[in-house]
């Protein structure tokens, strides 16, 4: 049996976007198979039956380089592609193959606005890295196990069976909508929203909490695969372009993205293979977009139109006709 390593080092959305290829590589080559990640990110992993052993380290990935070695692996799946992944593959001295990160295009598309950028997914691209292993995307979406301790009961939260859950959150602040506009939106529904989050995000979802009625404020109360959990089992989602969007897509729900200085065509859309309308993308066509293939904590034109102009009633009507 070939035992084969993955390496996707972070973060929660790239992590979930890499779940066709450990399913594939299990399903199809019927190996033992590892992953290497940060240990912050390990729980994403621990219940993925797929996987055989979950390596995790804290800060650095040397803490971790004897135990790998040690384990004598056939092949190494490198899923992130960057310096560390390098020296970590140049470590263990084995077959390996990595994916088309675009890299350049990135740089020509954030920096001078012209959209070189291929029409392919991430996960698509992930692909190309187990092309020599022969092994093909089953098209079957993306995964996400929660454990069963994490699964949340509803009644426990007085959360009613019909809502929406709102993903507030985003690692930098240009890709999340502000508080003005989030107060509106949910204003603008009916029935009662979920609001999801950390606990970086708890400031914010207090100020929401106070102007909406019709809220119920989960924000750093629940790790991550309680947040899933919730997120599962609600009628609607709508999310930045954040982690929670890729758990979303796992679970096939409907989503109403949107989107500030980053856009869909960077490839980390929502993976709905086998349902592609199930998810609207809501976008402000402004000349400075995107500034960043991943973000800032504050608009560099200092003027956030990219979120400023956001159509709400726009993300009002999505939102109904998802909920209906």
């Amino acid at each position: 049996m070939q035992k084969i390593l993955i390496i996707r080092f972070s973060s929660i959305g790239d992590i979930i976007l890499t779940t066709p290829v450990i399913r594939c590589l299990k399903t199809q080559l019927k190996c033992e198979l590892h992953y290497v990640t940060k240990k912050s990110y390990a729980g994403i992993l621990e219940a993925n039956p797929h996987i055989d052993k979950v390596i995790a380290f804290d800060h650095e990935i040397d803490d971790v380089i004897q135990e790998l070695q040690t384990e004598n692996y056939d092949f190494v799946v490198d899923l992130h592609r960057n310096l560390r992944s390098t020296r970590l593959k140049k470590k263990l001295k084995k077959p390996s193959a990595s994916f088309p990160k675009l890299n350049r295009q990135k740089f020509i598309y954030t920096t001078f606005k012209k959209d070189v950028m291929p029409d392919v997914h991430i996960v698509d691209r992930y692909f190309e890295a187990v092309k020599r292993l022969s092994v093909s995307n089953d098209q079957m979406g993306l995964d996400y196990f929660i454990p069963k301790e994490d699964e949340v009961n509803l009644h426990e939260y007085q959360i009613p069976s019909d809502y929406i859950a709102f993903s507030l959150g985003a690692q930098f602040a240009t890709k999340r909508l502000p508080n003005h506009k989030i107060i509106e939106i949910i204003q603008g529904v009916e029935g009662q929203v979920v609001l999801l989050g950390g606990p970086d995000d708890s400031e914010n979802a207090k100020t929401v909490e106070e102007a909406c009625k019709n809220t119920i404020n989960l924000v750093g109360k629940l790790n991550l695969n309680q947040s899933a959990s919730v997120v599962k089992q609600a009628k609607v989602v709508i999310t930045h372009d954040t982690g929670l969007m890729h758990v979303a897509a796992a679970f096939n729900k409907r989503i109403v993205s949107v989107w500030g200085n980053t856009t869909p065509k960077l490839g980390m859309y929502p993976y709905l293979p086998k349902s592609a309308n199930n998810f609207t993308t809501h976008e402000v066509e402004v000349n400075c977009r995107p500034c960043s293939k991943i973000g800032y904590q504050k608009c560099p034109k200092k003027h956030f139109k990219c979120m400023e102009q956001q159509d709400v009633k726009t993300i009002i009507t999505a939102l109904k006709a998802s909920n209906n």
